[in-house]
């Protein structure tokens, strides 16, 4: 089949759910195409694994521009003739579904919905379009129990279909924590607790920069690293620099390739304000490290039953969030061998190959014998 994935945002967690399914799809024989806006690493990671990519102008957030982008969508589907179309993230979802309503099978996949993110009347008209729009989604994809769960009380009437985050547990395959740490130029000795993430509201840095100093008068030699770049870095520094031990913080900013600090750590942090269900978590886990969770969706169905008390809190609790990394922090031999059942855990749950199977599956669904199979030839519309 032909399969487009459209997206905006270019970068995080999104872009490589997309990248990964586009793996997996082209590995099974699909043509797959991905319109997303230049800039960020969806594109390049894209076409690196065999994807056609359109170039789709597009800001991440809703303004004047929208209906130009719609417009520009509507086009882009009708050149491609998909056979599926799937979206991804809030943007993608509002654009997407203006341009197509429902004229090709379409899956919209939220990654966490927007009206979580919001606040007021703003909240409020995002709820609406949600629930108008669920008309134009065939299917609307969550992430996790607690996500669908979501969406249902806030009362979206739609087909639902659950497929749980994964991560190549190839790829973040345990390594040596002492090499990597001599490889980052680390302390070979300091308990390290490190947060991979996009330095944003959503993600909590705040929260967990508030919580430190109370770790650190529980375990002196502790060290944080923050590994990320995003529209927060700046404001995170100065709270950095103005707090009373800057240099026991690093704010690593962007890299490549996580890896390495995951392997250096001993407990990896994710504080999110709200989520689906994150990766790096996930990641995480394939890395044989503990995590430390807040009460958000997707965060307690990613661990098994045995660490869902003590490795999650409740978001924005930075006291909470202090005693149990003050906790973790203190024992890192416990830290190494819960790092070694949650990476059991992960290659039995999360392993993305299932992801993709289960995706395939839905599309074929839809394609035989779901509502979308009576309009597959419907045209895309020619006005937004």
């Amino acid at each position: 089949m032909t399969i487009l994935h459209i997206s905006q945002p270019v970068d995080g967690g999104v872009a490589r759910v997309v990248v990964d399914l586009v793996r997996g799809q082209r590995e099974a024989g699909h043509r797959v195409l991905v319109a997303c806006p230049r800039g960020g690493r969806l594109a390049g990671e894209a076409a690196s694994v065999g994807a056609l990519v359109q170039d789709w102008p597009a800001r991440r957030s809703p303004g004047p521009a929208t209906a130009s982008e719609a417009w520009r969508l509507r086009r882009l589907v009708r050149a491609a003739a998909p056979d599926m179309v799937h979206l991804h993230s809030a943007k993608a979802g509002l654009a997407g579904r203006l341009a197509i309503r429902g004229a090709v099978p379409t899956v919209f996949q939220p990654h966490a919905w927007s009206f979580a993110a919001v606040d007021g009347p703003l909240a409020a008209a995002t709820l609406r379009w949600e629930r108008l729009a669920t008309r134009w989604a065939h299917r609307l994809l969550c992430v996790s129990v607690q996500e669908r769960a979501d969406g249902v009380a806030a009362g979206l009437h739609a087909d639902w279909a659950v497929v749980p985050n994964g991560v190549d547990v190839r790829h973040y395959a345990p390594a040596e924590r002492r090499a990597a740490r001599i490889a980052l130029g680390l302390d070979l000795d300091a308990p390290l607790a490190v947060c991979v993430g996009r330095l944003c509201r959503q993600k909590g840095q705040d929260v967990l920069l508030a919580a430190w100093p109370e770790v650190l008068r529980r375990v002196p030699k502790a060290r944080l690293a923050l590994v990320g770049g995003g529209p927060d870095e700046a404001r995170l520094a100065a709270t950095v620099r103005e707090s009373a031990e800057p240099s026991r913080v690093r704010l690593v900013g962007d890299v490549p390739d996580p890896r390495p600090w995951l392997a250096a750590a001993d407990l990896v942090v994710l504080p999110s304000r709200w989520e689906g269900m994150a990766l790096a978590p996930l990641e995480a886990m394939a890395a044989a490290r503990p995590v430390l969770l807040t009460d958000v969706p997707g965060a307690r169905e990613c661990l098994p039953p045995a660490e869902r008390e003590r490795a999650v809190v409740p978001p924005e609790d930075a006291t909470a969030l202090a005693t149990r990394m003050a906790e973790a922090l203190s024992d890192p031999i416990e830290c190494e061998r819960r790092g070694s059942r949650l990476r059991e855990h992960a290659v039995a749950r999360h392993d993305v190959r299932s992801v993709v199977e289960q995706v395939d599956a839905l599309y074929r669904d839809l394609l035989g014998a779901g509502p979308a199979a009576g309009r597959r030839r419907a045209r895309v519309p020619q006005r937004i």
